[in-house]
């Protein structure tokens, strides 16, 4: 055992401490990725199964102070009324795929029985500062059905908005349908559409993809990842000290001088 003495010295001592930590933490990386794939898998699954769900009424998923659930959210829901364009507002600071800065329309929609629906019709460009209310294209005319997406209340806590007062006229920051329900003094249904159908002129809503594997996959193989780095933390450490061994006895052996040969008679 004494060709391992070296293992006792200050730097190697050292170097086995951080091999024998680097272990159970890459171990719990890995297991923090693994739950990470989950919460994904999972966030995933409700997502395609929403978006490939049968439209149905808006008002058998949502009703007056209703809050959108995780499994009715992206709903694909109908609804039949009149666009309310006197009390429409926009939304600031929304971008579009191309990261341009604008606002979303946000336009009440009357339903047959009175209640009201927020309508996310798209978006449109600022057309410089943020100040004066921007010209927004007309929605349909008259009573006709509209399809969205259902999407819940936005908080400040939920999407990092600060909800900032005294705002330009019929500027928001925020679509919330409590809040609206007391601007517009009307039943307003919980949470919100964005529009699908039909298609909003000027721009529209942020596009929603079936999300089938996105980032998921990505979690799964940082997973693996971590736990073949544990793996190969030991395969590594052991192939250092026999690099060493290997340089000890070598240089050992060259400094051990050789017996002399007899002189030829």
């Amino acid at each position: 055992m004494h060709r391992y003495r070296f293992l006792l010295s200050r730097q190697w001592v050292i170097l086995t401490i951080v091999a024998i930590a680097l272990i159970p933490t890459m171990i719990r990386l890995g297991f923090w990725q693994q739950h990470r794939y989950q919460e994904r898998t999972a966030r995933n699954n409700l997502v395609s199964a929403a978006l490939h769900a049968k439209p149905v009424p808006v008002e058998e998923l949502s009703s007056p102070g209703h809050a959108v659930t995780r499994t009715e959210r992206y709903r694909t829901v109908t609804a039949t009324g009149a666009f309310d364009t006197a009390r429409q507002v926009v939304v600031r600071r929304r971008t579009n795929e191309d990261g341009e800065v604008g606002f979303h329309v946000l336009t009440p929609f009357v339903l047959t029985d009175g209640k009201v629906l927020l309508v996310n019709r798209g978006w449109i460009p600022a057309n410089g500062a943020q100040t004066a209310f921007p010209k927004i294209p007309a929605p349909p005319a008259g009573r006709t059905t509209v399809t969205g997406r259902l999407m819940a209340d936005e908080t400040t806590a939920a999407s990092g908005i600060k909800n900032v007062k005294g705002l330009p006229d019929r500027q928001i920051m925020l679509i919330n349908s409590a809040e609206e329900a007391h601007r517009l003094g009307a039943q307003v249904l919980g949470g919100y559409i964005e529009q699908t159908a039909p298609a909003p002129k000027g721009g529209s809503p942020e596009q929603i993809s079936d999300p089938g594997t996105e980032d998921a996959p990505l979690n799964f193989a940082y997973m693996i990842q971590w736990w073949l780095f544990a793996a190969g933390v030991p395969v590594g450490w052991w192939f250092l000290v026999r690099r060493e061994l290997r340089e000890r006895e070598e240089a050992s052996a060259e400094a051990t001088p050789q017996e002399s040969e007899p002189a030829a008679v």
